[in-house]
């Protein structure tokens, strides 16, 4: 890393910060510690070279089902290899710094909502930089039609969506956004559309602890009875069962 980069560990992969292969780290006990409010922390360590400034955090996501996308990401996404012509970067990186050297009341949130913007803006330029594939998820949000109906699904899974309303959005008419949507993502948008509300009813039944009743009417079923169908055509148990186990792990694969 230089000064000025920014990596990104989409799976959480475990790694360590180091000024050399053969240098061992140390623990935090010789850190001056100050809590900026909430989980934010300012960390120092005294020493006798030039001094550097590290942004260091990680974030948990709440619903596998709405990030499909970080499943086709590879373990290690450096900054300098994705994000060189994104003009808000480097910008956000100095704006943080100057906030950091100088905290104030609200620093903490402002640099949680920097971060969270950094790592979105590192994302966008990842999918945006990566291959030239014509089919999949990735070509999917890639394409300004299918992706402005992805991007509404994903946001609102629940909500009553014809095929008539979601050609509407990709403004296109219902045949060819039906025929274009199939050729990218190997399925028809009905069939995708169901396997992503049993995919978050799985986390929303295991997790959670919702009821079944509950999930039904979250997910925009009109009976409990028709959700349990639909639940058990796809996943090939019934809710009952994911909520007894309360595990909310069930086998429903969108990296395509």
């Amino acid at each position: 890393m230089r000064e000025g980069d920014l990596v990104l560990l989409p799976q959480g992969t475990a790694h360590r910060l180091a000024s050399a292969p053969d240098v061992v780290g140390d623990s935090l006990d010789g850190c001056q510690v100050t809590n900026l409010g909430s989980n934010v922390c300012e960390v120092v360590r005294e020493g006798t070279g030039a001094a550097s400034t590290l942004f260091c955090g990680s974030m948990a996501l709440g619903a596998c089902a709405l990030n499909p996308l970080i499943t086709l990401m590879p373990p290690i996404i450096k900054g300098c290899d994705v994000a060189g012509n994104d003009p808000i970067v480097g910008p956000l990186l100095a704006a943080m710094t100057t906030e950091a050297a100088q905290p104030q009341m609200g620093s903490a949130t402002i640099l949680s909502r920097m971060a969270d913007l950094l790592t979105a803006r590192l994302i966008r330029c990842w999918v945006h930089c990566t291959g030239a594939s014509t089919t999949g998820w990735l070509a999917a949000i890639r394409d300004p039609h299918i992706g402005r109906v992805l991007a509404a699904m994903h946001r609102d899974p629940g909500h009553n969506w014809t095929l008539e309303s979601l050609a509407g959005l990709a403004g296109q008419s219902r045949s060819i956004f039906a025929e274009r949507f199939s050729a990218i993502l190997g399925e028809g948008p009905a069939r995708y559309l169901a396997r992503l509300r049993m995919q978050l009813a799985g986390e929303l039944l295991g997790q959670n602890g919702m009821s079944v009743a509950e999930v039904a009417a979250r997910l925009g079923y009109e009976s409990e009875a028709s959700f349990a169908r639909a639940f058990k055509r796809i996943t090939n148990v019934s809710p009952g069962v994911v909520r007894r186990t309360n595990s909310g792990r069930i086998d429903i694969n969108f990296g395509f």
